[in-house]
């Protein structure tokens, strides 16, 4: 028994490590000014690559904007799990807009805080699909990427660290 609460004690702490980069708050946070998403994002080493999508993809100026915003922010991780060639390829000039869709499919026009989440809703992106944002006793789930991080507040809106990019499904044609 001793042994099981050592290694829960252990998990509680590895996951307490793993979300300090996400929980680093600057001098302007401290003192109550909080930083565009886009800052925020650009300020965490997890989200490089996203912060590279947003800029291949022209969407900078976009969530700097007044919003506000909801992001649901992959990681790092995130991108490295897509198949082989997929970021690359997105990442070329000629794909823009195919890049713009999955980028605009992780934002959710307005501030969803996760208190305002429940099992089962949906959210409208700005990309004019809908998410699936599922809430059990193991967190949250939005379109299956699971939030590793939730409620970090920007001036224009909120951030929501995801483990997987999230796909809109093609849309019918009938």
């Amino acid at each position: 028994m001793k042994t099981v609460k050592t290694l829960g004690m252990l998990a509680v702490a590895a996951v307490i490590f793993a979300m300090a980069p996400f929980n680093e708050k600057t001098e302007k946070e401290k003192e109550g000014h909080h930083e565009t998403i886009v800052a925020i994002a650009a300020e965490t080493e997890a989200l490089s690559t996203l912060v590279a999508a947003v800029e291949a993809a022209g969407l900078v100026e976009t969530l700097q904007s007044d919003g506000p915003f909801t992001v649901f922010a992959p990681t790092n991780e995130a991108f490295a799990a897509l198949p082989d060639g997929t970021l690359e390829s997105l990442l070329l000039e000629e794909n823009r807009d195919q890049l713009i869709q999955i980028l605009t499919y992780h934002v959710v026009p307005g501030k969803v805080m996760s208190t305002d989440l429940s099992d089962g809703m949906t959210a409208e992106t700005a990309e004019g699909s809908s998410v699936t944002i599922n809430v059990n006793n193991y967190g949250v789930t939005v379109d299956g990427a699971s939030v590793v991080q939730a409620d970090v507040e920007a001036s224009n809106g909120v951030v929501h660290v995801i483990d997987t990019v999230i796909i809109p499904q093609p849309k019918s044609s009938y």
